[in-house]
């Protein structure tokens, strides 16, 4: 779900990338202290607004909510049982909000627009020795691995499938570490090539 910009001018897309994420940051820091679900169902309300404003498909709502389902459902049945209707409310609406708004940042920031903000916020860390440029590199590179991870996952578990061998966690996850370290080798070597050797 990183990286999935997709194009237009609606007035979220024209918005600053340091905008969206100081109002993503001053959101996350709020949810904790969410108590009525009257709030939560507001909450929810204004987010659902967000990517209607920044006209977003319906189909790409329902794609994000999807995998949530999955877990939000038996995390909502159990807060239910446990702590009463009104406090899964809560818990589970904020989830979804914050699941959905980070998800409406991606989908109207471009990722460079995201770490350029992040590489500037870390400039005054220089004093101390850090380079903001190398933390830019470095979220660059891990974004950039997550679909590459989910893909090699895609051709272990389609390879298991080709010599009929039943699903594993064993069988799955050693040929997957081998291939991330593999390519992450690979990465290290490139990137050496290129100057970056440490």
């Amino acid at each position: 779900m990183i990286g999935l910009y997709r194009e237009g001018d609606s007035l979220l897309h024209r918005l600053p990338a340091g905008a969206k994420l100081l109002a993503l940051l001053l959101v996350g820091v709020a949810s904790p202290f969410v108590r009525s679900p009257l709030v939560t169902v507001c909450g929810l309300l204004v987010v659902l607004a967000g990517y209607a404003v920044a006209r977003m498909p319906v189909r790409v709502l329902l794609q994000m909510l999807r995998p949530l389902l999955l877990v939000m459902v038996p995390l909502a049945i159990f807060q239910t049982v446990v702590a009463g209707w009104q406090r899964a409310v809560v818990i589970v609406g904020v989830l979804v909000a914050l699941v959905l708004l980070a998800n409406l940042v991606t989908l109207t920031t471009r990722t460079s627009e995201l770490i350029d903000v992040v590489v500037r916020v870390c400039g005054p860390l220089r004093r101390v020795g850090v380079d903001p440029e190398r933390v830019g590199l470095m979220l660059q590179l891990a974004i950039r691995a997550v679909p590459l991870v989910i893909a090699l996952g895609h051709r272990v578990r389609s390879a298991q499938h080709a010599r009929g061998l039943t699903a594993s966690p064993r069988a799955f996850a050693v040929p997957l570490i081998v291939g991330a370290l593999r390519r992450a080798d690979e990465l290290g070597d490139a990137l050496a090539a290129r100057g970056l050797d440490d």
